[in-house]
């Protein structure tokens, strides 16, 4: 058996997930081919990824209680290197990069932690974790067998191993740390893309690690030929096919994409939790024990980069999660159904012996039996488009398509991944206006177009922006001027600046007055742009204004990929095109508002901002004061940024980052419904199209003083300010469709040792959030609605005291259970039809 020792304490096994007391004596951490092995005892273990620096230390604990409710017993997360190693050995390990006050918390609420150490992580995460200064230490080349490059990366490895060493946070330890990995994402492509050096560097990854002597295991992801005992794991929308590379490695997903990202102007991709519960139950079914959920969060665009707070646009971003964790799916809590039913059947997976049965074309069992009588059984429907009832064990059930029912007792479903018995949770941004704390009016300071101060430097042709600025600012200013005589134009022509840029967008100004701007997109950063212009007699004055937006976060030689322009011109004039890309062109670095340091608090005082009884609208290149109150209640603040163009906004001195509501394309292939039937990709279950992109930025609650809180706000293009708002995120309506044939069984009171046939009816079950009640039902049908929340209509079949024995059981209450029996309703008025209980209720 391949073997990693580490330690970890023996966990109580309980039902409802709510495990792990106490984390305080060492254990060992093992594994073989069915699982980890944790102080002797196979472990199935259920993660969710929680990324530190995209979140406040405050709402930590939160988070993790939301993960652990959810029925997550551990805890992912990268460490992120640039976060943490601002120069070359200069650390910073406060405020949200705390890390060991993260893995703490995480401790504390009695979870387990996989700590991917990488460096180099991706993780839609500005450079992929690596400093920008690396790139620039001589001879350095990014992820290959480079030993400047790999001298740093152990240095940094080792320094946080010996950190979690110092802190007694290993599993061998007393503490809570079972996995390690190295590198990220590596594997055969990028192995043969750095050829020769690609796969030296990756057995040189894997022997670095281990001689950190973690005494816990290491992983890599999507790393086929990782070296024993280093473990391989999966990563993707369905891991269930998946084999390590040795027969005595688990099986481990580090990544499952239960949510995804969009870049700049498209549409947001959801993935239907009836897929994603499919996809679980597979990997478990097929002989999974590790899995972890990696989402694609929103939240606070901490510092420059993109991201919003309950949507993700990017190209690469450091946004933290939104406060409601993994509950940012409507119908989180039918997940968290999936995993009580796999929690059921745990013992017998990881103990027991399988067998294989095949039901149909695409109809399959698969069963696991112990030694103790224990008989589990995964009956998958992998049609896609046909329902199907299959007879398994002499007993007949129904299979809809592309769905998985668990059965722990082989002979009772309680659980089947299309059903969605939980309720639909529907939030809402509730807006609420910016209340000034004081009656002191906006303050505004105007950038100068072009050169402030002293320009840095005078160039002949193009610098690059990002070899210029090294990401410490996203503005670079390049400026030259030219001349033209009276004729200079054709009657009827139509002159034209054109632009040429590696990316990743521009503002043109020409003689201070802003002409147009640009952008490439997520998947493609340079871009052309052809801007109509009016030239004056004499001389005239040129200013682009570049922008980058995030640096790339990954893929072969990605830190060579630069920004700024290639080519500029002057095309439609009499005597030919004006080439202006030889000219002498001046420079500066950033912007003269960031050099003042105008959105810091102890510069509220500034007398550089100028007070206005009403501050300008739609102008460029403008920055904007105002004090604001705190936002009423508890509930999530987002900051509604829709009514302006581009830029960046702070509170309290704290960078809640980039701003760009940008529109995506109506012909981006969105449709009214989502159906969660075959495989998912990103082009799937679109929605939003025609509306921004970004729109709503997350606050954290704690970024506010009780009162004089100082909003400052920089916009790029031009916009209205007096439209901004704040928003809180509020569950304001609940929603249940529960059919006859649901799974019955409660999942909280489960014993199987007991006989139990399913007999008792199927039941819809509504929850409002704490401190809120049920105060109206909008709607409720039993017999055979169709529809989806907010959208439910009744059938052909409809009880008429739907709505009445609803808001009986249910009105002026927290939550409430109504049972599709006859005893609730009375008198079957559709025999021989099943029927389907839907019903749409308000919180508040």
């Amino acid at each position: 058996m391949a073997a990693a020792a580490a330690s970890f304490p023996a966990l109580p096994f309980l039902l409802l997930l709510l495990l792990v007391p106490s984390l305080d004596a060492a254990s060992n951490v093992t594994y073989d081919h069915r699982s980890l092995i944790i102080s002797g005892r196979r472990r199935l273990i259920i993660s969710t990824s929680i990324h530190y620096p995209r979140s406040v230390p405050e709402m930590w604990p939160k988070l993790v209680a939301e993960a652990k409710d959810g029925g997550a017993d551990c805890v992912e997360t990268y460490v992120f290197w640039n976060g943490h190693e601002i120069a070359p050995g200069q650390y910073y390990f406060e405020d949200r990069f705390d890390l060991v006050r993260f893995v703490k918390v995480v401790r504390d609420a009695g979870l387990l932690l996989i700590l991917r150490i990488g460096p180099f992580v991706a993780a839609e995460w500005n450079f992929g974790g690596v400093p920008v200064w690396l790139h620039y230490v001589p001879g350095t080349v990014f992820r290959t067998n480079n030993e400047p490059f790999k001298s740093h990366m152990k240095s940094f490895t080792t320094y946080i191993v010996n950190m979690m060493k110092k802190e007694q946070l290993f599993a061998s330890q007393g503490g809570n740390i079972i996995l390690a990995q190295i590198e990220n994402e590596y594997g055969d492509y990028y192995e043969q893309a750095y050829a020769p050096g690609g796969k030296p560097y990756a057995m040189w990854a894997a022997s670095m690690a281990l001689a950190q002597n973690t005494g816990v295991p290491w992983i890599m992801c999507q790393e086929s030929d990782a070296p024993d005992p280093v473990i391989n794991s999966c990563n993707g929308f369905y891991c269930d096919g998946f084999q390590p590379n040795s027969p005595t490695k688990p099986k481990l997903w580090t990544e499952n994409w239960p949510g995804w990202f969009q870049t700049f102007g498209e549409s947001n991709p959801h993935r239907p939790p009836e897929d994603v519960a499919f996809a679980v139950a597979r990997f478990f079914e097929k002989g999974g024990s590790v899995q972890n959920y990696y989402v694609y969060h929103g939240g606070t665009n901490f510092g420059r980069t993109t991201g919003g707070p309950f949507i993700t646009t990017s190209y690469d971003y450091d946004a933290p999660i939104d406060e409601y964790g993994l509950r940012r799916f409507p119908k989180w809590a039918h997940l968290r159904d999936l995993h009580k039913s796999i929690r059921l059947c745990e013992h017998t997976l990881l103990y027991g012996n399988t067998t294989f049965l095949s039901l149909g074309p695409k109809q399959e069992a698969d069963i696991y039996s112990d030694q103790s009588g224990g008989c589990v059984a995964f009956l998958a429907n992998i049609d896609s488009a046909n329902d199907k009832v299959v007879t398994f064990r002499n007993r007949q059930y129904d299979l809809p398509a592309w769905s998985v029912s668990i059965l722990p007792d082989c002979r009772n479903v309680v659980f089947n991944t299309a059903k969605v018995q939980s309720q639909t949770s529907m939030v809402a941004m509730v807006s609420e206006s910016l209340q000034a704390s004081k009656p002191e009016r906006w303050s505004i300071f105007r950038e100068r177009t072009g050169i402030w101060g002293k320009n840095d430097f005078v160039r002949n042709g193009f610098v690059d922006h990002i070899n210029t600025t090294k990401d410490s600012t996203d503005y670079l200013w390049y400026t030259t001027s030219f001349s033209v005589d009276e004729s200079y134009s054709s009657k009827g022509s139509h002159v034209v600046l054109n632009i040429d840029s590696k990316g990743h967008g521009v503002h043109a100004f020409l003689n201070n007055e802003l002409i147009g701007s640009a952008y490439g997109n997520g998947s493609q950063s340079s871009f052309s742009v052809k801007l109509p212009i009016n030239l004056r007699t004499g001389k005239n004055e040129l200013a682009l204004l570049s922008m980058t937006v995030g640096l790339q976060n990954a893929g072969f030689s990605y830190e060579w990929i630069g920004a700024g322009f290639t080519n500029v011109n002057i095309s439609g004039v009499r005597n030919g095109t004006i080439d202006l890309s030889s000219n002498n062109w001046a420079y500066k670095i950033g912007l003269e508002g960031e050099h003042y340091g105008l959105f810091k608090p102890d510069q509220r005082s500034n007398q550089r901002w100028i007070p206005q009884s009403e501050p300008p609208k739609n102008q460029p290149l403008t920055w904007y004061k105002l004090n604001v109150d705190v936002p009423k209640g508890d509930d999530p603040v987002g900051i509604d940024m829709q009514s302006m163009g581009k830029g960046l906004v702070w509170l309290n001195g704290n960078a809640i980052g980039r701003y760009w509501p940008r529109t995506s394309s109506i012909d981006d292939r969105c449709t009214p419904s989502c159906n969660y039937r075959g495989e998912f990709n990103p082009n799937k279950c679109r929605t939003g199209c025609g509306q921004p992109t970004q729109r709503w930025y997350h606050i954290p609650r704690s970024w506010f003083h009780p009162s004089g809180n100082i909003l400052v706000v920089f916009e790029e293009k031009g916009g209205d300010p007096t439209r901004i708002t704040f928003s809180r995120r509020a569950v304001t309506s609940v929603c249940s469709f529960v059919s006859e044939h649901f799974p019955s069984i409660d999942l909280e009171s489960w014993d199987e040792s007991a006989t139990n046939e399913g007999t008792s009816p199927a039941k819809a079950q509504l929850s409002c959030p704490e401190g809120k009640n049920i105060t109206s039902v909008k709607f409720a049908s039993l017999g055979t609605p169709s529809g989806t929340c907010r959208s439910y209509q009744k059938g052909s079949c409809h009880h008429p005291n739907s709505l009445s024995v609803v808001e009986k059981a249910c009105l002026n209450t927290n939550s409430c259970t109504v049972s599709l029996s006859d005893e609730s309703f009375g008198k079957d008025l559709c025999p021989g039809v099943t029927k389907t209980l839907a019903i749409e209720a308000d919180c508040s």
